[in-house]
């Protein structure tokens, strides 16, 4: 007992960043947190033989991403609808069928990142290496590469240290360093423009957007959206760019009535997010979607909006909140 208190007492506190790491891997919250317990136990059966030679750290690292790239054998990279396809054209048409096969990408909870991370800077690192263009990037990435960039460049290993873990070379971490930076500027080269969700102008932004969407305002929502904005409803693959498009879509599909939507503040992937709740018609609101937005010079410039309750538990979220008074203009 002694030494499983022991375990846990040392190993506990590096949960919340190996979370954070098995995510950038596989680009899912539910695979991370799964990865994230065979680390632990693959630690606790070795750690009789851990002799200290490495960090603590260092030795659950190791053991995180190889679980990871073995997670990654057999699966393939977790897509958003505009990696897929191209945008749609008409909003007012039959969205294309769902594609429940495909093993799209998923967000995850800020405060399961953050969690006993008490310096600030800390938690803005975390915040910033999570946001989901670089998620959404680093899918493009073969499973080695995408090891080897998310070691060195976000968590700020030597070379040498990242060709020990792989059990290659030095120079062989080298070349796949530059292919994976270069396939990594080309899939997402606006990756590095972000601004922190506790910013008061991205906050105040997104409570006119929920204010918005819950009053079925499409002119206010327009105007929050910048011209080139994007839509997208994993597992729905068809998905929209431009905001005159957008506003149609909404118009015509989802924004059809006042008070059909609840939204909630949240965040995740380091950036302002909301949960949607969806109005059933016994008056409650059911568990719909995780909107994550992507906000620069103060405009929407992307809604992922994550339709799956599934995700809701990991964010702490109920499936359902009581009925409400429908919301009316400036609430």
């Amino acid at each position: 007992m002694a030494v499983s208190e022991d375990f846990a007492r040392l190993t506990d506190p590096f949960r919340p960043e190996l979370l954070a790491h098995c995510y950038r891997m596989l680009g899912s919250v539910h695979d991370a947190e799964d990865q994230v317990q065979e680390t632990m136990i693959r630690a606790w059966r070795s750690y009789g033989d851990f002799e200290g030679r490495a960090s603590l750290r260092t030795w659950l690292y190791r053991i995180a991403t190889n679980a990871c790239l073995r997670a990654l054998e057999n699966s393939s990279r977790r897509p958003l609808p505009s990696g897929l396809a191209g945008p749609g054209e008409y909003p007012e048409a039959p969205l294309a069928a769902a594609r429940p096969e495909v093993p799209w990408l998923q967000p995850i909870p800020d405060t399961l990142i953050t969690a006993g991370t008490a310096d600030p800077a800390d938690i803005v690192a975390s915040r910033q290496s999570i946001r989901l263009a670089l998620i959404t990037a680093l899918q493009y990435l073969p499973a080695r590469q995408r090891a080897v960039l998310i070691l060195h460049d976000v968590l700020r290993w030597r070379a040498t240290e990242v060709a020990d873990l792989l059990g290659t070379t030095t120079a062989a971490v080298n070349g796949m360093l530059r292919r994976a930076r270069a396939r990594l500027e080309q899939a997402a080269p606006d990756a590095g423009q972000m601004h922190e969700p506790a910013d008061p102008a991205d906050r105040a932004l997104l409570d006119r957007y929920a204010t918005a969407f819950e009053n079925a305002d499409i002119p206010a929502v327009m105007q929050l959206l910048r011209d080139d904005a994007v839509f997208e409803m994993p597992p729905e693959p068809t998905w929209f760019t431009g905001r005159e498009l957008i506003g149609r879509f909404l118009r015509s599909r989802v924004l059809t009535e006042p008070g059909r939507f609840r939204m909630i503040p949240t965040a995740a992937n380091g950036q302002p997010a909301l949960a949607a709740y969806l109005r059933g018609h016994d008056g409650a609101y059911r568990a719909h979607s995780i909107c994550v937005l992507t906000i620069a010079a103060s405009r929407v410039t992307r809604v992922a909006s994550f339709n799956d309750p599934g995700l809701f538990a990991a964010f702490g979220l109920p499936q359902a909140v009581p009925a409400a008074a429908a919301p009316v203009p400036g609430r």
